[in-house]
């Protein structure tokens, strides 16, 4: 169990990076469709326009919303079992991140400011979740929570 705490909590970390990337690369497309003579308003936005990038995202939607939640979920279970030292108090901070992350990142529509502190959080879940990973090396105390 101390192997599954330490490759979900690198999973999530690797999430947050590909979470990156796959914004980057629609809105990089955007900005190219944008150039390239089309327009944005909520017609097009509402036709899911396809662009070079576009699937981005979607993909960052369900990711964010999803996919890394049940990872956090799955990670604060296999605490429980993992006898890491402060595993599940690290898988909690974890799962207090992502949840802080999907309310800013479905409330950043109403005020978009909060696109701020949406990626700054992100950068605070990859640290936490390599600090929780590093936690759990092979190796490392094996104690209770």
């Amino acid at each position: 169990m101390r192997r599954a705490y330490h490759v979900l909590a690198y999973v999530i970390a690797a999430e947050v990076v590909i979470q990156a990337m796959v914004m980057a690369t629609a809105v990089a497309g955007l900005d190219h469709w944008i150039d390239d003579g089309a327009t944005v308003n909520k017609h097009v936005i509402d036709k899911h326009p396809a662009f070079t990038g576009s699937f981005g995202f979607p993909v960052h939607a369900i990711n964010g919303e999803m996919l890394i939640p049940l990872f956090a979920l799955a990670l604060l279970v296999v605490s429980f079992f993992a006898a890491v030292a402060g595993g599940t108090r690290w898988a909690l901070y974890i799962l207090g991140l992502i949840v802080l992350q999907v309310v800013l990142g479905v409330s950043q529509g109403d005020v978009p400011y909060l696109g701020l502190l949406h990626g700054a959080n992100a950068f605070a879940i990859l640290v936490v979740a390599v600090l929780a990973a590093r936690r759990a090396a092979v190796g490392g105390p094996a104690l209770a929570n």
